[in-house]
């Protein structure tokens, strides 16, 4: 229980943090010429040249892998980290970000799913459970009358969906590599293969520079705070649950943004989000206090 309290810790800080980007991402675009694709691609980039630099002159031995797990950490970044960014991006062009971020929150159920199938980790009534609990919770947050006010084209749909799967990528790459590397290396590896996804996209673009002392303050602030240290909690997390429930987890860094929402940006919080967060939290609740059931 004590390992599986780290465990819960762990991810559930990860999400609080993670829940931040909105909030820095915000505030650098609006302080600067970042696109929101030109952002994901610095963003990866600086985050993959600050690990990079730290384990060289910290931990060198760290930078090393062994050849068999290459595969999985160039899934990782490519898809985890790179693709989720162009998706993500594209899915909030197409649908709005209140339906994209439910359709995102249906990657815990995806990710169950194929850890069922691929590593047999089990699919019990109570996970099963928690799964409806955060996807219905995540819908409430996000507000029904946004959600229902979209035209969902199919395109939108498949787009959404494949941004959950990219996001689910994640996890699943990530558990496979979590225990035998520490956090750091795993993410060096991940941030390095995302921003070379995402490199062929930058060519021919100009860098959204000079930047204001405001704008690096911000990005900082993303790159430290909403990226490097909850991606490494995540990861640290996976080394102590399935996969499939810290996935679970994760989802309630709906509910944590949707309060910073509140707290920053004068977002109003309606009574049926006070509902989708209590549903999420009962999801969370039961996933963590029923996981063996």
């Amino acid at each position: 229980m004590r390992t599986d309290a780290r465990g819960y810790l762990l991810v559930l800080g990860a999400a609080s943090l993670w829940s931040t980007s909105g909030l820095f991402i915000r505030w650098t675009v609006a302080s600067s010429g970042f696109t929101p694709l030109s952002l994901a691609f610095w963003r990866d980039l600086t985050t993959f040249l600050c690990l990079l630099a730290s384990l060289a002159i910290l931990r060198p031995r760290w930078l090393r892998v062994a050849r068999r797990d290459l595969p999985w950490l160039v899934g990782l970044g490519a898809i985890g980290v790179g693709t989720f960014h162009v998706l993500w991006n594209l899915a909030i062009l197409y649908i709005g970000y209140a339906a994209a971020t439910v359709l995102l929150y249906s990657s815990p159920a995806f990710v169950a799913l194929l850890a069922w199938l691929i590593w047999r980790e089990p699919l019990t009534r109570w996970k099963v459970l928690a799964i409806v609990l955060t996807l219905a919770g995540c819908v409430l947050v996000a507000g029904p009358e946004e959600v229902v006010g979209i035209d969902l084209t199919a395109s939108g749909l498949l787009v959404g969906l494949a941004a959950a799967l990219a996001y689910g990528g994640f996890s699943l790459f990530g558990r496979q590599v979590a225990a035998r590397y520490s956090p750091w290396t795993v993410l060096t590896y991940g941030f390095g293969f995302g921003t070379l996804t995402l490199l062929p996209l930058q060519f021919g673009r100009p860098g959204p520079w000079p930047a204001s002392t405001e704008t690096w303050v911000w990005f900082g602030g993303l790159v430290l705070v909403a990226t490097m240290i909850p991606f490494g909690a995540y990861l640290a997390g996976l080394q102590q649950l399935p996969v499939s429930v810290a996935s679970i987890l994760a989802a309630s860094e709906v509910v944590f943004g949707a309060f910073i929402g509140y707290a920053f940006f004068a977002e109003r919080l309606m009574g049926w989000q006070f509902l989708g967060a209590a549903l999420v939290v009962a999801g969370v609740t039961l996933i963590m206090t029923r996981r063996k059931g």
